[in-house]
C-alpha cells in the first residue's frame, strides 16, 4: 500500500510513519519543518523528505492513502492536488480506525491522564507479553515507537485526544475510533482556543460515550462529578464500571499500594497517579490480565514521558519535569508533588504558553494552583504574546488569578534563566511544569 504523510514531522504523524514503514507501507511525506527527534528518526527509517517544502508533483494517481495532520493548511498545495486526483485522505485518527476496524478497540479519555493510563496498560502488557497494537501521546521505556500496527493482533489500544482530528475535519480526535473498551478518567475544560464553551467540549465527551459499540464497556473516574454527568445521561447500551482513588500510605519516602495481597511497592507518586492506576488496572482486567499480574508488573512503572518524570542532574539535585499546563493538572501535579515532600523546601515553576493558558478569561481557572509551594514561579512571554496577536497581560494579573501574592512572574527569558542560576539545586526540591521549554533552560545544570 502506498501512502503519503502531509505534515509528516509531527509528533503523532511521524510515528504512524515510521509504524506503516515497519508493517511493510511504501511511505513518503512531506513539511515545511522538521524537528528533533522526528528528524533523526524519519531519517533513520529512510522516509525523510529529502527538502523541506510542498511539492504538489509528488501527488500521483497511484497513492492509495493521504493522510493529512493538523499542522498543514486547508489552502495546502498537496492537500489540493490530491482533492483534484479524487483520492482518499484520511485524517491521522481515521487512519488509525481504518487500521483497527476489525480489531478490539480500546479508547482511554480524559482531559487530563490519558496518556499516563495508556502508558501503564502497554507497560503491563509488555511486561506479561501480551501484545497488541497500540497508539500512545509519549515515548515508553521498552518501545521504540508510539504507534504499534499489525495484521495479526487482536487488541488495539488507543489515547483518546478531544483535539480535532485535521484542518479539514474539525470532529474530536476519538469521535473516530468507536471503542469497544473505554475509559473516560476525567474532564476539565481544555482547549479553550477550539471550544468556546464548557458545556461545548463537555459535549465531546458526550459524543464519546455515544460512539460506544453497543454491548461495550466503559470504566469511568467516579470521583469526577463531571464524568458521572456524563455517564449517568448516556441513552446508549454499555456496561459502566467505575474507578475511584485507591488506599496507599506513604512510608519514608516511598509509595505503597494496599491491595488485598498485601503492601505493592511503587516508583511513581501522587494521588492522581493511583487514581489512573486504578483505572489501568480495570482496563487490563478487560484485556485479561489478573490483578496479581497487574502488581507486579505496575511495580517497575517509572511514569510516562513527562509526566512527574525525574531530571538526573550533574549535581544530584531532585528535580521532577512535567508535562502540565493546564489548570487542573497543574493543580494535580503540585498536589502531588507537595503531598511526597513534605518537608523539604519546595520550588514549583509553571510556564504558560498554550493558547489557552494565556487566555485571561481561561486563567481564572488557575486559582490557588500553586498552593502549598514555597517558592512558585510562573514564566510567560511578552514576545510569545505578540507573535500570538494576543493582548498584553500584567504580572499583577497574574498574581490576581492565581490568587497568589507570594508568586514571583518572570516575562523575560533571559531574567528567568539568570534567576534560576542563583538557585543552589541540592538545597529543596524541584518541579517544572511546562508543555515547552521555559525558554531553552536547561534543566540538567
Amino acid at each position: 500500500m502506498k501512502t503519503h504523510f502531509i505534515a509528516i514531522g509531527g509528533s503523532a504523524m511521524h510515528n504512524l510513519a515510521i509504524a506503516l514503514k515497519d508493517k511493510g507501507y511504501q511511505v513518503t511525506g512531506s513539511d515545511d519543518a522538521i524537528f528533533e527527534p522526528s528528524r533523526s528518526r524519519l531519517e533513520k527509517k529512510g522516509i525523510l523528505p529529502q527538502e523541506m517544502g510542498w511539492f504538489p508533483e509528488k501527488i500521483t494517481a497511484d497513492i492509495d492513502a493521504v493522510i493529512l495532520g493538523m499542522h498543514a493548511h486547508q489552502d495546502n498545495p498537496e492537500l489540493a492536488k490530491a482533492k483534484e486526483l479524487g483520492l482518499k485522505i484520511y485524517s491521522y485518527p481515521e487512519f488509525l480506525y481504518e487500521q483497527s476496524k476489525n480489531k478490539t478497540r480500546v479508547v482511554i479519555a480524559g482531559s487530563h491522564g490519558k496518556t499516563t493510563i495508556t502508558s501503564m496498560i502497554l507497560h503491563v502488557l509488555n511486561f506479561h507479553r501480551k501484545d497488541v497494537d497500540f497508539m500512545v501521546g509519549a515515548q515508553l521505556e521498552g518501545f521504540d515507537c508510539m504507534v504499534k500496527l499489525t495484521q495479526e493482533n487482536d487488541f488495539m489500544v488507543l489515547e483518546g485526544d478531544e483535539y480535532l482530528s485535521s484542518p479539514i475535519d474539525l470532529r474530536s480526535k476519538f469521535l473516530l475510533y468507536q471503542p469497544n473498551i473505554a475509559l473516560m478518567s476525567g474532564i476539565a475544560w481544555d482547549h479553550i482556543n477550539v471550544f468556546k464553551t464548557f458545556d461545548d467540549y463537555i459535549d465531546q465527551f458526550r459524543k464519546f460515550v455515544a460512539s460506544i459499540t453497543p454491548g461495550g464497556v466503559l470504566v469511568y473516574n467516579e470521583e469526577d462529578a463531571e464524568v458521572v454527568k456524563v455517564v449517568e445521561a448516556a441513552e446508549n447500551y454499555f456496561r459502566k464500571i467505575p474507578y475511584k482513588t485507591p488506599e496507599y500510605e506513604i512510608s519514608n519516602g516511598k509509595v505503597y499500594l494496599k491491595t488485598e495481597m498485601g503492601d505493592v511497592p511503587l516508583s511513581v507518586f501522587g494521588a492522581h497517579n493511583l487514581l489512573n492506576m486504578e483505572g489501568a488496572r480495570h482496563i487490563c482486567r478487560q484485556l485479561g490480565i489478573m490483578d496479581e499480574d497487574f502488581y507486579e508488573a505496575i511495580m517497575s512503572f517509572k511514569g510516562a514521558s513527562k509526566r512527574l518524570e525525574k531530571v538526573e542532574r550533574e549535581d544530584q539535585g531532585v528535580l521532577y519535569k512535567d508535562f502540565a499546563h493546564a489548570p487542573s493538572k497543574v493543580k494535580a501535579a503540585v498536589k502531588a508533588f507537595c503531598e511526597q515532600f513534605k518537608k523539604e523546601k519546595k520550588y514549583g515553576f509553571l510556564e504558560l504558553h498554550t493558547y489557552s493558558s494565556l487566555n485571561p478569561l481561561f486563567l481564572e481557572q488557575y486559582d490557588h494552583a500553586m498552593d502549598g509551594l514555597d517558592e512558585a514561579i510562573v514564566f510567560y512571554s511578552e514576545d510569545a504574546l505578540k507573535i500570538k496577536r494576543m493582548e498584553p497581560i500584567s504580572p499583577e494579573f497574574i498574581k490576581e488569578k492565581f490568587k497568589n501574592d507570594a508568586l514571583r512572574v518572570f516575562t523575560n527569558a533571559e531574567e528567568l534563566h539568570a534567576y534560576w542560576q542563583t538557585l543552589d539545586k541540592t538545597d529543596g526540591v524541584f518541579l517544572m511544569m511546562s508543555s515547552g521549554n521555559f525558554g531553552g533552560l536547561d534543566l540538567t545544570k
